[in-house]
């Protein structure tokens, strides 16, 4: 069957190369990219509601369930088997995985990636887990566009845009939002913003969009979230709307240390069932007091934008007592990150996105009824409202993606004429978290390896550059104890200069550079005078194969070296690295990098 589709694929392509011009051909295949991705985001989204439905939908609002103790932590056993023995692989951190794929795969992703995050986020949401889908439907999209690119033999520069175009078609269905998803793409999957970008970047998220707007049976279906207080905008607001994006800042920075230092402790439960009722029970216990912690949180969302914040106590030991409405908005503020991390840490599959604009909400709630409970500068503010701009600071903040913040939550709402607080709010929020935290909650983990894709192209192509390629695994070893004649005769074989002096382990010990033996090596006399250990010398530096490339050509410029050796972590020799091989590779993929 696989034989069948690929030979299909393969008739496709050479008829596309025949009669259409590579511009469009990269046209037509994100317009694929966006049917694919926009379908992927409707069944999870579907998947999602319908085990939610089932689940809780005869609850009794009036009290807490016995079952919030018990549907989490099925949903995390059944993601994290479900990987562990279907998928065989690591799923966790979507974006993370996207990023990872550009910047050292080439845009490459395994072909599971188009079903296995959608199946396991579902279960793991379904059953309450409190993450988000968006960032598993974003690594769905995006391996969908890999594999396109795979399959119609693209190269790289254009798989990797693919990558984009399924990744920004998937935020777009899954929030009916097109600009939302063009520039997430731009913001935090670094995707450079030119014309042979920027084209199929908009087909793929138009596309998307139209086909989800088809699914749910209108094309004027409205927007995510209704919105409708409406406020005259004046300076005097200014003051708690720059404040409220502090605010906001603050809670992103909690939020992604808080979630870092959460995951690291889960990592360092290696038995997978130990995590998996660590993570599950602590996740139960959190929802059973806060069922508002309960899945994605977007019905909370709605009840503090449509002005019912007492409905959020539905289902809690709090229920009709609105006076500790604040109290318990302040709580879920200090939760949210743990529940999340135990989600994940425990083996369930979510994103960051639902948290960040739930937190956002109650961020901005939370703080507006503070401003109007002590009449702050005798300006009160519409909570509501607040709660809208919050979500905007939020995830500006935690995505280190501003105008992704202002554009979604501008189409989640339809609230456009919010701009400008929007973007203060959001303005505000990035530079306070950046003064303290320099990359996104996604980037974070990659920044740490120097595996990040950055905006700036020079340090782009640093990233993209594979070490192991432009190393010269092809010179013969020499041993310490081996004879100078031996020496000699290993060598006139070889077209090198260099060669490395190992054990039999494969442990460096020096290195041989004929270039500084040439009055020795025509003497024959003193062939059998001496040993390789006699003749071999330090080499100026070593190199090791986790150092990046960027690194790499530093220590290059600093020694002046043209050849260098590289070694493992077990100091195990590797091979050599040519300053000049180094450099061609570096201005070869600039040339790629750089075409449009």
């Amino acid at each position: 069957m696989e034989q069948k589709m690929q030979k299909t694929s393969n008739r496709f392509a050479e008829w596309c190369e025949k009669h259409l011009s590579s511009r469009q051909y990269v046209m037509m295949l994100s317009f694929f990219a966006g049917i694919l991705s926009a379908l992927a985001a409707w069944a999870l989204k579907s998947l999602i509601e319908l085990i939610q439905h089932f689940l809780t939908s005869e609850f009794d609002v009036t009290k807490s369930n016995w079952l919030f103790l018990i549907y989490p932590i099925i949903g995390i056993a059944l993601s994290a088997l479900f990987i562990k023995y279907i998928v065989r692989d690591d799923i966790s951190h979507g974006v993370t995985k996207i990023l990872h794929a550009i910047s050292r795969r080439q845009g490459h992703l395994k072909r599971h990636n188009t079903w296995s995050s959608l199946i396991a986020s579902a279960l793991t949401i379904g059953f309450g887990g409190s993450v988000g889908a968006e960032s598993p439907i974003a690594l769905t999209g995006s391996a969908i566009g890999s594999n396109l690119g795979s399959a119609f033999k693209m190269d790289h520069k254009t798989t990797m845009l693919l990558v984009g175009c399924g990744a920004s078609g998937a935020v777009a269905a899954i929030f009916k939002a097109p600009i939302a998803g063009l520039v997430f793409t731009l913001e935090v999957l670094m995707v450079d913003l030119t014309m042979a970008s920027l084209l199929p970047l908009l087909v793929s998220c138009l596309t998307a969009t139209c086909v989800t707007y088809a699914l749910s049976g209108s094309l004027t279906t409205g927007t995510m979230f209704t919105f409708e207080a409406h406020l005259d905008f004046e300076m005097i607001d200014l003051v708690s709307i720059i404040l409220l994006g502090i605010f906001c800042g603050l809670i992103s920075l909690y939020f992604t240390r808080m979630m870092n230092w959460f995951e690291q402790k889960f990592a360092k439960l290696k038995n997978m069932y130990l995590r998996i009722a660590v993570g599950g029970c602590l996740l139960s216990v959190m929802i059973y007091f806060f069922p508002s912690l309960y899945g994605e949180g977007y019905n909370t969302i709605g009840l503090l934008l449509q002005g019912e914040a007492d409905k959020v106590l539905n289902n809690s030991f709090l229920y009709g007592h609105s006076e500790y409405l604040l109290l318990y908005l302040g709580m879920i503020l200090l939760l949210k990150v743990f529940a999340s991390t135990a989600t994940n840490g425990g083996g369930g599959c979510g994103g960051t996105f639902a948290p960040s604009l739930f937190l956002g909400c109650i961020g901005g709630f939370f703080f507006a009824s503070l401003w109007n409970k002590y009449n702050i500068l005798d300006a009160p503010t519409p909570v509501t409202y607040y709660a809208l701009l919050g979500m905007s600071g939020v995830m500006s903040g935690v995505f280190h993606a501003p105008l992704t913040g202002v554009f979604l939550i501008a189409e989640l709402t339809g609230g456009y004429e919010l701009f400008i607080p929007l973007m203060i709010v959001s303005v505000a929020s990035y530079l306070t978290i950046i003064s303290f935290e320099p990359h996104s909650i996604y980037a974070m983990r990659l920044a740490r390896k120097g595996q990040l894709i950055t905006h700036n192209k020079d340090n782009s192509i640093l990233t993209l550059m594979s070490l192991d390629a432009v190393i010269d695994k092809t010179a013969p070893r020499l041993t310490p104890d081996m004879p100078m004649q031996q020496m000699v005769q290993v060598i006139s074989r070889s077209t090198e200069y260099m060669f490395a002096v190992t054990d039999r382990a494969g442990t460096l010990h020096g290195i041989i550079n004929i270039n500084n033996l040439r009055h020795l090596m025509y003497r024959s006399e003193l062939y059998r005078q001496y040993i390789v250990e006699q003749l071999m010398e330090q080499p100026v530096a070593v190199l090791h194969t986790d150092t990046t490339v960027a690194n790499v050509m530093d220590t290059f410029d600093d020694t002046g070296a043209t050849k260098l050796p590289v070694v493992n972590a077990e100091n195990n020799f590797v091979g050599f690295i040519s300053k000049n091989n180094l450099y061609a590779s570096y201005r070869k993929l600039m040339k790629d990098f750089s075409e449009e």
